[in-house]
């Protein structure tokens, strides 16, 4: 059966020809639809469209402080690596001054993670993959791990330098190396011809001859042991300076510390005399090592 139609006549004006045109009612029913559609549709653009204009500045604010960040970031993991590196630089220098005073050193060959100059790929300016960016932030991640591992173990390490030079600072000090008086040497420690006797005899010191009432200064830092008068050394002053290291100083004139009193290298304790068995004013100066008499030349710098 064939569709119904409607036909529309157009009537010019004049004498030209009537002109018409068939419809299908079918058509003339879904045309309404399709304008209504269309209508639609065109309001859904515009209003998209309007709302992507008023969005706009702000997506491009958006962009713009995306676009800061981004290098912001790579900025700070620039900094990251240039720290590392600084890090490095001063654990040779720990390995250097920890060789120099006989220190054990760690067997650590551990290199920071490179991020700046290692990895020109992840910080390139012009990368703005997220896959990228997510690398970079990881890295950042591991080095600051990294950085934070090494800073306390170099405070551990620093903190025992410190007190091991500490504890060396302590052991110059108590070391008797400055001469206790000034004067000239009249004897040598070791084996000699007594004066007294004319026989050999072991010289346990070193006799400093110099004027009556010539100062006689501590040689290190130390503790007055015993002050008071022996028959073959006269007035004499014991000092222990610690880590086995003790002084005499023997035919002194007058004693000017007590015993318990605290001595600092070049403070002066007595004068020179010739108490006792002497043949003339002098200081007769001994150094003790773990109890053994020893040469006190061996310590004397100058």
């Amino acid at each position: 059966m064939a569709a119904k139609k409607i036909t529309v006549l157009f009537l010019p004006e004049g004498t030209r020809r009537v002109r018409q045109i068939e419809i299908s009612k079918a058509l003339l029913v879904l045309l309404p639809l399709f304008l209504l559609s269309g209508a639609l549709l065109l309001a859904a653009v515009i209003r998209d469209y309007l709302v992507i204009k008023k969005d706009l500045p702000r997506l491009a604010h958006l962009y713009k402080e995306n676009k800061q960040q981004k290098e912001q970031l790579i900025a700070f993991s620039r900094e990251i690596d240039r720290v590392g590196k600084s890090l490095t630089e001063l654990k040779k220098l720990d390995h250097r001054l920890r060789a120099m005073v006989n220190l054990e050193t760690r067997d650590d060959h551990t290199q920071f993670l490179g991020i700046g100059g290692s990895e020109p790929a992840v910080v390139n300016q012009g990368s703005h993959g997220e896959k990228a960016q997510r690398r970079l932030v990881r890295m950042m991640h591991q080095s600051l791990g990294d950085i934070r591992d090494e800073i306390s173990l170099q405070k551990t390490e620093k903190l025992e330098l410190s007190k091991f030079l500490e504890t060396q600072k302590s052991v110059l000090g108590s070391t008797p190396s400055i001469w206790p008086t000034r004067g000239w040497v009249s004897s040598t420690f070791g084996r000699r011809v007594s004066p007294f006797t004319n026989e050999r005899e072991f010289h346990s010191g070193l006799d400093i001859s110099s004027r009556t009432h010539s100062p006689i200064v501590a040689p290190a830092d130390g503790v007055v042991a015993e002050t008071g008068t022996d028959y073959g050394y006269g007035r004499i002053i014991h000092l222990n300076h610690g880590y086995g290291l003790k002084t005499k100083y023997a035919h002194l004139d007058k004693i000017l510390v007590k015993v318990g009193q605290r001595v600092k290298r070049g403070q002066q304790i007595a004068t020179v005399g010739s108490t006792g068995r002497t043949t003339g004013p002098h200081l007769h100066y001994e150094v003790h090592l773990n109890g053994v008499p020893v040469d006190p030349l061996r310590y004397i710098l100058n």
